[in-house]
């Protein structure tokens, strides 16, 4: 089955036509365009409005009384980048701002609210939600919102900033890995223009790993038991599973290391290897 416009269902009414991201609001079930052509100017994309559409319908977008179909636009920045669905309520990123989307009911629906300005996305895949929270790879820094928008200390900041593709930027993603409490954040090395490299946040143990791994796309663990990923190489790999990445025939290990600073053992009868 191939995807079909939604304004060529049978009933469409002022259905948008273009789109930044579409998605479904998980408690009450409206579909969602961000970044579209208006109700009265189809074809025109308004790079700041929003769309929903009546409860349960893919077709019926035109705001009346009589159905929860409408729109808000929002007030700040120049262009919505992408939005990412919580449990309770939707996150917005525009190019220099950040709002939350919730669901209020009759007569208005949703409602929007700006949580931040001043701050930056990498692109419309560089954020991803665990949970109420959500965690961005922003141009300068790491972000997370969790009721508040906070910029998330790490002291790898310029090794990956300082090493990074800017003219690819759009390429950099965000993958959640819940069995290790990790957000994986793949992004292309300055020398290159695909992606090569990867940074690692650790909510649980608040810490930062790196390497080089060349991904394109990530799904996290559920309908599969483990994370799958797409490598540039055409294939799709199972990450958390077995001893190496199955890329050699015969199978060979992952050439690894752990490399760590200088450590202070104090004095007296104290050993370390």
């Amino acid at each position: 089955m191939r995807a079909v416009a939604l304004s060529s269902l049978s009933g469409s009414t002022k259905a948008p036509t273009i789109a930044k991201k579409v998605l479904v609001s998980d408690r009450d079930r409206h579909l969602i365009a961000l970044g579209c052509d208006g109700e009265f100017s189809i074809g025109t994309q308004d790079p700041l409005l929003i769309r929903f559409s009546d409860q349960e319908s893919l077709t019926d977008w035109e705001s009346l009384t009589t159905n929860t179909a409408g729109n808000l636009r929002i007030s700040t920045g120049s262009e919505i980048i992408t939005g990412v669905k919580t449990k309770q309520q939707t996150v917005i990123f525009t190019d220099i701002s950040v709002h939350v989307m919730q669901y209020i009911g009759p007569p208005f629906t949703f409602g929007i609210n700006e949580v931040a300005s001043g701050t930056s996305i990498m692109g419309q895949n560089a954020a991803v939600a665990v949970n109420d929270n959500v965690y961005w790879m922003g141009k300068e820094a790491f972000y997370v919102y969790n009721g508040t928008v906070q910029q998330i200390p790490c002291p790898v900041l310029e090794y990956v900033f300082d090493d990074f593709n800017f003219d690819q930027k759009d390429k950099a993603f965000a993958g959640l890995n819940s069995a290790f409490g990790e957000i994986w954040w793949f992004y292309p090395s300055a020398d290159s223009d695909n992606i090569d490299r990867y940074v690692i946040y650790n909510y649980e143990q608040k810490i930062w790993y790196y390497g080089s791994l060349a991904r394109t796309a990530w799904i996290d663990r559920g309908i599969n038991d483990y994370p799958i990923a797409a490598g540039t190489d055409g294939f799709l790999y199972l990450h958390e599973f077995g001893c190496c990445d199955g890329s050699t025939d015969p199978f060979t290990p992952i050439e690894a290391h752990i490399e760590s600073s200088q450590i202070d053992i104090q004095d007296g009868n104290n050993y370390v290897f």
